[in-house]
C-alpha cells in the first residue's frame, strides 16, 4: 500500500548541536562500564575480545572529541524536511560547476552520513580537488528515516515507502533529473528509484546487490565461470552463518534497543563485530580510521538511535527476500573484494540493466570510507555517458 505524502513542503537548515549534558553522560557511562568475564585464548573466536574493547572505550573517553567531528559534520550544509510525516534529515552540497549532475547517495546499517564525508568535497568539487569540473555533482545524503536526525513517527517505512520519500525530496530540490548511489540498503533505494521514475534517474551505481540474497541461481550455476561459484559459495556461507546481527535485528530490534541505548559499551561492540567482518582488513583501524569509527558510534549513540536504525532490517525483510522488475535504468557496479554479498553479474543482470562493472583489488562493505578514492574515480567514469 502506497502512503500518501505529506503537504508540509518547507524544508528548513539544521545544524548538529548536541547538548553537553549528553556528552557528560556518555562520558560518565563509559567511565562506569560494567565489564564481563572472559574465557582465556578466544581471541576474536566468540566475539569481540575484552581487551580490544577496554582499548577502544579508554581512546572514546579520554581522547576521541565530539565535539572536532561534530564541526566538520557541520561544514556539509544541511536541511531537513517533513514528509510523508516523518522528519527526513539530509546533507545537501551544491557545487560550484553549474551543469553540475544531481547525484542521491544512500547509505545503509550500521552507518550513516558519516560514510559520505571523504566523497563529497572531490565529487561537488572536482576542479578543487585536482579533477575535471565536468565531472562535478550536486550532493545529496538522507539520513534513513529511523537513523540520526531523520525520526520516523510510525512502523511501516519499508523499500516502498523510503524510496518514495527519497524522489519527492530530490523533487522538493528541484531535480528533475538525477543520478543514483548506493550500498548496503543504498542497493536496494537506488534501483528501486530507477523503476519508480525511469525517465527521472539517468543512471544506478552500486557498491553491492543485497538483491543477491533473494536470486535463485540454480538455473545459471553450470553457466558461471569457477570464480563466480566460488563467490556465490561465499555469499551463501555469509547468509547462511555470519549474518548473526540481521537476523536479531529482522526479528526483535526492541528488545535489542534496550541494550545498546543503554550501554555504550553496548552500542560500540556491536557496531566493531559487523565493521571488522566486512572491511578489507584484520584490524579494524587499519581498514577505517578510529576517530571516523567513532564519529559514526556516537551519532547512533547520541540521536538514540539504535532500536529505530535496527528496525529497518524488519520492515524491509520481504523487500531483501524479492526480486524487482528488471530495471531499465543503466545501471554501474563497483565489486571490491570484502563485499560480503559479492555481484555476479550473470545474476546482477537479471534486474538490472549493466552497462558498467568494476572490480576492485581492494575495499570492503564500506568502500566510501575504505577506498573513497577508487569509489570517487568510478562514479566520475560512470555518469559520464549520462549527463
Amino acid at each position: 500500500m502506497t502512503t500518501a505524502v505529506s503537504t508540509d513542503t518547507e524544508i528548513q537548515p539544521f545544524r548538529i548541536k548536541i547538548p553537553q549534558d549528553d556528552l557528560d553522560d556518555l562520558r560518565d557511562r563509559l567511565a562506569r562500564t560494567r565489564w564481563p568475564k572472559e574465557l582465556p585464548g578466544t581471541g576474536w573466536s566468540d566475539g569481540v575480545p575484552l581487551g580490544y574493547v577496554k582499548g577502544l572505550v579508554e581512546y572514546w573517553h579520554g581522547t576521541y572529541d565530539w565535539r572536532v567531528h561534530e564541526a566538520r559534520l557541520n561544514e556539509f550544509p544541511q536541511f531537513i524536511t517533513t514528509i510523508d510525516r516523518a522528519d527526513i534529515h539530509f546533507i545537501h552540497v551544491r557545487s560550484p560547476e553549474p551543469h553540475a549532475l544531481p547525484l542521491l547517495m544512500t547509505n545503509g546499517w550500521p552507518s550513516s552520513i558519516v560514510d559520505f564525508m571523504h566523497v563529497i568535497g572531490p565529487l561537488t568539487d572536482p576542479r578543487s580537488h585536482g579533477g575535471d569540473p565536468a565531472d562535478a555533482f550536486h550532493v545529496v545524503a538522507p539520513s534513513i528515516p529511523g537513523f540520526a536526525f531523520s525520526r520516523a513517527r510510525e512502523s511501516g517505512w519499508n523499500l516502498d515507502r523510503v524510496t518514495r520519500a527519497y524522489a519527492e525530496l530530490m523533487d522538493r530540490l528541484g531535480y528533475g533529473q538525477y543520478g543514483a548511489h548506493g550500498g548496503d540498503f543504498g542497493s536496494l533505494v537506488s534501483p528501486e528509484l530507477g523503476r519508480l521514475h525511469p525517465d527521472r534517474v539517468v543512471g544506478v551505481h552500486l557498491t553491492g546487490l543485497l538483491t543477491m540474497l533473494a536470486t535463485d541461481a540454480a538455473g545459471l550455476a553450470a553457466a558461471l565461470t569457477p570464480a563466480e561459484q566460488a563467490r556465490m559459495e561465499e555469499v551463501k556461507r555469509f547468509t547462511r552463518r555470519r549474518r548473526w546481527y540481521a537476523m536479531v535485528q529482522a526479528t526483535r530490534p526492541q528488545t535489542l534497543a534496550y541494550a545498546l541505548t543503554d550501554s555504550p559499551v553496548g552500542q560500540v561492540t556491536w557496531m566493531v563485530d559487523v565493521f571488522k567482518e566486512i572491511t578489507d582488513s584484520e584490524v579494524l583501524e587499519d581498514a577505517i580510521d578510529r576517530d571516523h569509527f567513532l564519529t559514526n558510534v556516537s551519532l547512533y549513540w547520541l540521536t538514540g538511535t539504535a532500536g529505530s536504525a535496527a528496525l529497518l532490517f524488519k520492515e524491509t525483510s520481504r523487500d531483501v527476500r524479492s526480486v524487482g522488475a528488471p530495471s531499465t535504468v543503466p545501471t554501474g557496479m563497483a565489486v571490491f573484494p570484502r563485499e560480503p554479498l559479492l555481484p555476479i553479474r550473470a545474476l546482477a543482470e537479471r534486474s538490472h540493466t549493466i552497462v558498467h562493472w568494476s572490480e576492485f583489488d581492494r575495499g570492503g562493505h564500506f568502500p566510501a570510507i575504505e577506498v573513497p578514492n577508487l569509489v570517487i574515480d568510478d562514479l566520475r567514469k560512470f555518469f559520464r555517458a549520462y549527463r
